[in-house]
């Protein structure tokens, strides 16, 4: 078995991208900076329209910038960069009428794949992915998840040395989901940078290393999910013998959701917190006081909303 090693990183610099002129003039990305780590999974997140399949073209020279740099290893990328990586893009570019197996060892030829270590590698990706029975369908003979498999397959092939991949869970059922995210941690553990866009938030703190949050162009926020998680608003569960709803009168004392003897709250600071808990045992046993750390859709919600 192989060990793993150190690969590149990938990085945007101050990346700047205005369509259009004058007053009508929109800036689709404002100024962003993030570094996606070798051998990592760096998620990134945003609502439609905030940036995120631009900067990704950016990085894969689809998309000039208006200013800023794509970096790889620390330097600017190159064409013969981008033809080692991968990349799924928001718009897929199968051909409806070909077969699956024929198409991709098609692709996989012009990347520079010998024809026979293209169709092993496919036939391989197939099995793993479900789609092995597949092989000699026309693409438009598949569901749009088998289409999208197929698409992930074509942006794996060849040992990229970095993966870019523009909704690359869309549509999958969660034993493809399994399958990609296996398949993804196996180029992570060989060194290579993984940045993919995702809706699917749970998805992203499940898988991710790294998360990157846009709001309108912006980088909102950007670190690891415990980094993250620890900007966030923190809350405290109090569980009681009795009725909890005398938590809302309390100074300094949130009450985010009461149901019976459970109250979720936020405290404004530790003197609040301790007062709360003192008033609690004057009036019975205290089963749990522990604190809440926000999950990511939580934190997304207060950083880009």
């Amino acid at each position: 078995m192989s060990t793993a090693h150190l690969g590149d990183d990938l990085e945007v610099r101050s990346l700047v991208r205005v369509f259009g002129a004058g007053d009508g003039a929109v800036r689709a990305v404002d100024d962003v900076s993030f570094r996606a780590p070798a051998g990592r999974l760096t998620g990134f997140v945003g609502g439609n329209g905030a940036g995120k399949t631009s900067t990704m073209r950016m990085v894969m020279g689809v998309l000039a910038p208006t200013s800023g740099e794509t970096l790889f290893g620390g330097r600017p990328i190159t064409a013969a960069d981008r033809r080692t990586f991968g990349y799924m893009p928001e718009e897929r570019g199968l051909y409806p009428k070909q077969p699956v197996l024929d198409q991709l060892v098609y692709l996989g030829r012009l990347r520079g794949i010998p024809a026979a270590s293209a169709r092993t590698e496919i036939l391989d990706h197939l099995e793993r992915l479900g789609l092995a029975d597949r092989a000699k369908d026309h693409v438009e003979k598949l569901s749009l998840g088998n289409q999208q498999r197929v698409q992930i397959i074509a942006a794996l092939m060849g040992s990229p040395r970095a993966l870019v991949l523009d909704e690359p869970f869309s549509g999958l059922d969660p034993a493809a989901v399994d399958g990609m995210a296996d398949l993804l941690r196996e180029h992570t553990a060989r060194g290579v940078p993984v940045l993919f866009s995702s809706h699917q938030l749970d998805l992203v703190e499940r898988l991710c290393e790294r998360l990157v949050i846009l709001r309108r162009g912006e980088v909102v926020a950007d670190g690891s999910p415990a980094q993250l998680a620890a900007r966030g608003t923190v809350r405290h569960r109090l569980v009681l013998t009795g009725d909890a709803g005398w938590v809302r009168s309390m100074p300094g004392v949130r009450a985010v959701d009461v149901d019976g003897p459970v109250a979720l709250v936020e405290v404004s600071d530790d003197g609040a917190g301790r007062r709360l808990l003192t008033s609690a045992l004057e009036r019975g046993d205290v089963r749990e006081f522990s604190p809440v750390r926000p999950s990511l859709t939580e934190i997304y919600r207060e950083v880009a909303a």
